[in-house]
Protein backbone atom coordinates (compact mmCIF):
# COMPACT_ATOMS: atom_id res chain seq x y z
CA UNK A 1 0.00 0.00 0.00
CA UNK A 2 3.04 2.28 0.69
CA UNK A 3 4.37 1.36 -2.84
CA UNK A 4 0.78 2.13 -4.20
CA UNK A 5 1.16 5.70 -2.44
CA UNK A 6 3.88 6.39 -4.16
CA UNK A 7 2.66 5.77 -7.98
CA UNK A 8 -0.30 7.74 -7.28
CA UNK A 9 1.54 10.43 -6.30
CA UNK A 10 3.95 10.41 -9.08
CA UNK A 11 0.96 9.38 -11.64
CA UNK A 12 0.88 13.72 -11.90
CA UNK A 13 3.73 13.67 -13.50
CA UNK A 14 2.64 10.85 -15.85
CA UNK A 15 -0.67 12.24 -16.67
CA UNK A 16 0.94 15.70 -17.49
CA UNK A 17 1.99 13.66 -20.48
CA UNK A 18 -0.01 10.65 -21.17
CA UNK A 19 -3.50 10.53 -22.35
CA UNK A 20 -5.18 8.26 -19.37
CA UNK A 21 -6.10 5.41 -21.26
CA UNK A 22 -2.73 5.40 -23.09
CA UNK A 23 -0.95 5.41 -19.84
CA UNK A 24 -2.91 2.34 -18.58
CA UNK A 25 -2.78 0.78 -21.60
CA UNK A 26 0.95 0.99 -21.70
CA UNK A 27 1.11 -0.10 -17.76
CA UNK A 28 -0.98 -3.23 -18.60
CA UNK A 29 1.11 -3.73 -21.68
CA UNK A 30 4.22 -3.69 -20.08
CA UNK A 31 3.77 -5.51 -17.10
CA UNK A 32 2.27 -8.18 -19.17
CA UNK A 33 5.67 -8.88 -20.57
CA UNK A 34 7.47 -9.29 -16.97
CA UNK A 35 4.88 -11.45 -16.09
CA UNK A 36 4.59 -13.98 -18.41
CA UNK A 37 6.19 -16.69 -16.04
CA UNK A 38 3.78 -16.21 -13.90
CA UNK A 39 1.07 -17.75 -15.79
CA UNK A 40 1.42 -21.02 -15.24
CA UNK A 41 0.04 -22.82 -12.42
CA UNK A 42 1.74 -23.44 -9.53
CA UNK A 43 3.06 -27.14 -8.76
CA UNK A 44 0.09 -28.72 -6.93
CA UNK A 45 -2.32 -25.99 -8.10
CA UNK A 46 -5.64 -27.12 -8.89
CA UNK A 47 -7.28 -26.08 -12.59
CA UNK A 48 -9.34 -22.35 -12.52
CA UNK A 49 -13.08 -23.27 -11.61
CA UNK A 50 -15.86 -21.21 -13.12
CA UNK A 51 -16.16 -19.10 -9.75
CA UNK A 52 -12.25 -18.30 -9.50
CA UNK A 53 -12.31 -17.04 -13.78
CA UNK A 54 -15.56 -14.77 -12.77
CA UNK A 55 -13.83 -13.12 -9.68
CA UNK A 56 -10.70 -13.10 -11.39
CA UNK A 57 -12.80 -11.13 -13.92
CA UNK A 58 -14.41 -8.78 -11.25
CA UNK A 59 -11.05 -8.25 -9.81
CA UNK A 60 -9.48 -6.73 -12.60
CA UNK A 61 -12.47 -4.57 -13.69
CA UNK A 62 -13.43 -3.47 -10.29
CA UNK A 63 -9.86 -3.22 -8.91
CA UNK A 64 -7.15 -2.80 -11.85
CA UNK A 65 -9.05 -1.10 -14.68
CA UNK A 66 -11.66 0.76 -13.11
CA UNK A 67 -9.99 1.58 -10.08
CA UNK A 68 -6.37 2.97 -12.07
CA UNK A 69 -9.24 5.08 -14.55
CA UNK A 70 -11.07 6.44 -11.62
CA UNK A 71 -7.49 7.41 -9.84
CA UNK A 72 -6.06 8.71 -12.86
CA UNK A 73 -8.52 10.83 -14.05
CA UNK A 74 -9.60 11.95 -10.57
CA UNK A 75 -5.79 13.12 -9.81
CA UNK A 76 -6.05 15.24 -12.62
CA UNK A 77 -8.97 16.81 -11.78
CA UNK A 78 -8.81 17.47 -8.15
CA UNK A 79 -6.31 19.12 -5.10
CA UNK A 80 -4.27 17.03 -3.41
CA UNK A 81 -6.21 17.58 -0.03
CA UNK A 82 -9.41 16.36 -1.50
CA UNK A 83 -7.04 13.21 -2.54
CA UNK A 84 -6.14 12.35 0.45
CA UNK A 85 -8.89 12.93 2.22
CA UNK A 86 -11.03 10.77 0.16
CA UNK A 87 -8.18 7.97 0.20
CA UNK A 88 -8.29 7.82 3.52
CA UNK A 89 -11.96 5.81 3.59
CA UNK A 90 -10.38 3.04 1.78
CA UNK A 91 -9.98 1.01 5.66
CA UNK A 92 -13.86 1.86 6.23
CA UNK A 93 -14.86 0.42 2.88
CA UNK A 94 -13.01 -2.63 3.32
CA UNK A 95 -14.43 -3.23 6.63
CA UNK A 96 -17.59 -2.38 5.35
CA UNK A 97 -17.68 -4.40 2.79
CA UNK A 98 -16.12 -7.40 4.83
CA UNK A 99 -18.81 -7.57 7.21
CA UNK A 100 -21.61 -7.49 3.88
CA UNK A 101 -19.90 -10.11 1.90
CA UNK A 102 -17.50 -12.11 3.93
CA UNK A 103 -19.19 -12.02 7.19
CA UNK A 104 -16.05 -11.18 8.73
CA UNK A 105 -16.95 -9.71 12.39
CA UNK A 106 -14.54 -6.52 13.22
CA UNK A 107 -12.81 -7.08 16.36
CA UNK A 108 -12.77 -4.06 18.94
CA UNK A 109 -8.67 -3.53 17.91
CA UNK A 110 -9.58 -3.85 14.64
CA UNK A 111 -12.30 -0.56 15.12
CA UNK A 112 -10.03 1.01 16.66
CA UNK A 113 -7.05 0.66 13.90
CA UNK A 114 -9.70 1.72 11.59
CA UNK A 115 -10.63 4.97 13.66
CA UNK A 116 -6.45 6.04 14.21
CA UNK A 117 -5.43 5.75 10.60
CA UNK A 118 -8.88 7.93 9.16
CA UNK A 119 -8.22 9.59 12.06
CA UNK A 120 -4.67 10.57 10.91
CA UNK A 121 -5.15 10.93 7.78
CA UNK A 122 -7.82 13.35 8.34
CA UNK A 123 -5.03 15.47 10.49
CA UNK A 124 -2.57 14.90 7.27
CA UNK A 125 -5.24 16.60 5.15
CA UNK A 126 -5.85 19.07 7.39
CA UNK A 127 -1.97 20.43 7.87
CA UNK A 128 -2.76 21.73 4.05
CA UNK A 129 -6.08 23.28 4.37
CA UNK A 130 -4.02 26.44 4.08
CA UNK A 131 -2.25 25.39 0.83
CA UNK A 132 -3.70 26.66 -2.64
CA UNK A 133 -5.38 23.56 -4.71
CA UNK A 134 -5.03 23.42 -7.48
CA UNK A 135 -6.71 21.45 -10.63
CA UNK A 136 -6.04 20.87 -14.19
CA UNK A 137 -7.15 23.19 -17.32
CA UNK A 138 -10.90 23.65 -17.38
CA UNK A 139 -10.99 21.14 -14.60
CA UNK A 140 -14.38 20.28 -12.12
CA UNK A 141 -12.58 19.36 -8.66
CA UNK A 142 -16.23 18.16 -7.55
CA UNK A 143 -16.17 15.74 -10.68
CA UNK A 144 -12.65 14.72 -9.35
CA UNK A 145 -13.71 14.00 -6.10
CA UNK A 146 -16.48 12.09 -7.41
CA UNK A 147 -13.90 9.62 -9.41
CA UNK A 148 -11.81 9.14 -6.10
CA UNK A 149 -14.87 7.99 -4.49
CA UNK A 150 -15.08 5.47 -6.98
CA UNK A 151 -11.73 4.58 -6.64
CA UNK A 152 -12.48 3.71 -2.87
CA UNK A 153 -15.10 1.64 -4.05
CA UNK A 154 -12.84 0.15 -6.22
CA UNK A 155 -10.14 -0.25 -3.98
CA UNK A 156 -11.98 -1.39 -1.30
CA UNK A 157 -13.84 -4.19 -3.45
CA UNK A 158 -10.27 -5.34 -4.55
CA UNK A 159 -9.50 -6.69 -1.22
CA UNK A 160 -13.03 -7.96 -0.80
CA UNK A 161 -12.81 -10.68 -3.84
CA UNK A 162 -8.90 -11.05 -3.32
CA UNK A 163 -9.30 -12.81 0.29
CA UNK A 164 -11.75 -15.00 -1.47
CA UNK A 165 -8.75 -15.84 -4.68
CA UNK A 166 -6.19 -16.48 -2.29
CA UNK A 167 -7.57 -19.45 -1.24
CA UNK A 168 -7.46 -21.54 -4.23
CA UNK A 169 -4.80 -19.75 -7.26
CA UNK A 170 -1.21 -18.62 -6.10
CA UNK A 171 -0.51 -14.54 -5.97
CA UNK A 172 1.94 -14.82 -8.73
CA UNK A 173 -0.98 -16.29 -10.96
CA UNK A 174 -3.74 -13.68 -9.59
CA UNK A 175 -1.31 -10.92 -10.27
CA UNK A 176 -0.61 -12.26 -14.01
CA UNK A 177 -3.85 -13.24 -15.13
CA UNK A 178 -6.01 -10.02 -13.27
CA UNK A 179 -3.29 -7.30 -15.20
CA UNK A 180 -3.74 -9.71 -18.75
CA UNK A 181 -7.70 -8.87 -18.37
CA UNK A 182 -7.12 -5.16 -17.59
CA UNK A 183 -4.77 -5.20 -20.97
CA UNK A 184 -7.94 -6.48 -22.50
CA UNK A 185 -10.51 -4.47 -21.20
CA UNK A 186 -8.16 -1.13 -21.96
CA UNK A 187 -7.02 -2.51 -25.41
CA UNK A 188 -9.62 -1.23 -27.58
CA UNK A 189 -9.32 3.06 -26.27
CA UNK A 190 -5.18 2.79 -25.71
CA UNK A 191 -4.29 1.45 -28.77
CA UNK A 192 -6.69 4.08 -30.39
CA UNK A 193 -5.34 7.07 -28.73
CA UNK A 194 -1.28 5.43 -29.83
CA UNK A 195 -2.21 5.74 -33.10
CA UNK A 196 -1.96 9.79 -32.81
CA UNK A 197 0.21 10.36 -29.93
CA UNK A 198 3.96 11.41 -30.57
CA UNK A 199 5.86 8.68 -28.44
CA UNK A 200 9.01 10.98 -29.89
CA UNK A 201 8.08 13.72 -27.70
CA UNK A 202 8.27 12.00 -24.11
CA UNK A 203 11.08 12.28 -22.14
CA UNK A 204 13.34 9.70 -20.99
CA UNK A 205 13.03 9.95 -17.43
CA UNK A 206 8.81 9.91 -17.83
CA UNK A 207 9.69 6.35 -19.69
CA UNK A 208 11.59 5.12 -17.21
CA UNK A 209 8.98 6.20 -14.35
CA UNK A 210 6.83 4.32 -16.86
CA UNK A 211 8.67 1.33 -16.28
CA UNK A 212 8.40 1.33 -12.51
CA UNK A 213 4.62 2.44 -12.90
CA UNK A 214 3.85 -0.34 -14.45
CA UNK A 215 6.08 -2.76 -12.86
CA UNK A 216 5.02 -1.35 -9.10
CA UNK A 217 1.18 -0.84 -10.02
CA UNK A 218 0.45 -4.37 -11.42
CA UNK A 219 3.13 -6.55 -10.87
CA UNK A 220 4.82 -5.90 -7.00
CA UNK A 221 1.79 -4.87 -5.36
CA UNK A 222 0.02 -7.67 -6.56
CA UNK A 223 1.66 -10.14 -5.55
CA UNK A 224 2.57 -8.48 -1.90
CA UNK A 225 -1.01 -7.91 -1.22
CA UNK A 226 -2.11 -11.07 -2.48
CA UNK A 227 0.36 -13.14 0.03
CA UNK A 228 -0.34 -10.82 2.62
CA UNK A 229 -4.19 -11.58 1.66
CA UNK A 230 -3.48 -15.76 2.52
CA UNK A 231 -2.61 -14.82 6.22
CA UNK A 232 -4.94 -11.71 7.16
CA UNK A 233 -8.56 -11.27 7.39
CA UNK A 234 -9.56 -8.72 4.95
CA UNK A 235 -10.85 -6.27 7.28
CA UNK A 236 -7.87 -6.15 9.21
CA UNK A 237 -6.14 -5.80 5.91
CA UNK A 238 -7.91 -3.07 4.95
CA UNK A 239 -6.29 -0.48 7.91
CA UNK A 240 -3.27 -1.55 5.75
CA UNK A 241 -4.28 0.80 3.00
CA UNK A 242 -3.96 4.00 4.66
CA UNK A 243 -0.28 3.82 4.05
CA UNK A 244 -1.87 4.43 0.30
CA UNK A 245 -2.35 8.53 1.18
CA UNK A 246 0.76 8.39 3.51
CA UNK A 247 2.92 6.73 0.82
CA UNK A 248 1.05 9.77 -1.35
CA UNK A 249 2.03 12.32 1.09
CA UNK A 250 5.49 11.06 1.28
CA UNK A 251 6.34 11.45 -2.47
CA UNK A 252 4.97 15.10 -1.75
CA UNK A 253 7.26 15.65 0.97
CA UNK A 254 10.35 13.68 -0.36
CA UNK A 255 9.85 14.33 -4.20
CA UNK A 256 8.09 17.36 -4.48
CA UNK A 257 9.43 19.49 -1.76
CA UNK A 258 6.31 20.03 0.32
CA UNK A 259 6.35 21.28 4.19
CA UNK A 260 6.45 18.68 7.08
CA UNK A 261 5.57 19.74 10.34
CA UNK A 262 4.34 18.90 13.86
CA UNK A 263 0.70 18.05 12.48
CA UNK A 264 2.23 15.88 9.62
CA UNK A 265 4.33 13.91 12.36
CA UNK A 266 1.26 13.36 14.33
CA UNK A 267 -0.72 12.04 11.93
CA UNK A 268 1.80 9.63 10.92
CA UNK A 269 2.33 8.42 14.42
CA UNK A 270 -1.94 8.02 14.37
CA UNK A 271 -1.48 6.02 11.11
CA UNK A 272 1.27 3.78 12.69
CA UNK A 273 -0.78 2.98 15.79
CA UNK A 274 -3.92 2.02 13.63
CA UNK A 275 -1.05 -0.58 11.74
CA UNK A 276 -0.38 -1.66 14.77
CA UNK A 277 -3.82 -2.59 16.53
CA UNK A 278 -4.95 -3.58 13.23
CA UNK A 279 -2.17 -6.62 13.17
CA UNK A 280 -2.36 -7.75 16.78
CA UNK A 281 -4.59 -10.13 17.43
CA UNK A 282 -7.44 -10.00 20.26
CA UNK A 283 -10.21 -8.36 21.79
CA UNK A 284 -13.55 -9.69 21.52
CA UNK A 285 -15.53 -8.73 18.26
CA UNK A 286 -18.10 -5.77 18.07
Amino acid sequence: MALVGSYVGLSKLLVAVFPVFLLAWLRFGIAALAMLGWLKRAPGEASLSRRDRILLFWESFLGNFLFSICMLFGVALTSAVAAGVIMAAIPAAVALLSRLFLDERLSRRVAAGIACAIAGIALLSLSHAGTPSTTADGATPWLGNLLLVGAVLCEASYVVIGKQLTGSVSAKRISALVNLWGLALVTPLGAWIALSFDFGAVPTGLWALLVFYAVAASMVTVWLWMTGLKHVPAGSAGVFAVMLPIGSATVGVLVLGEPFGAMHTAAFGLAIAGVILASRPGFAPV
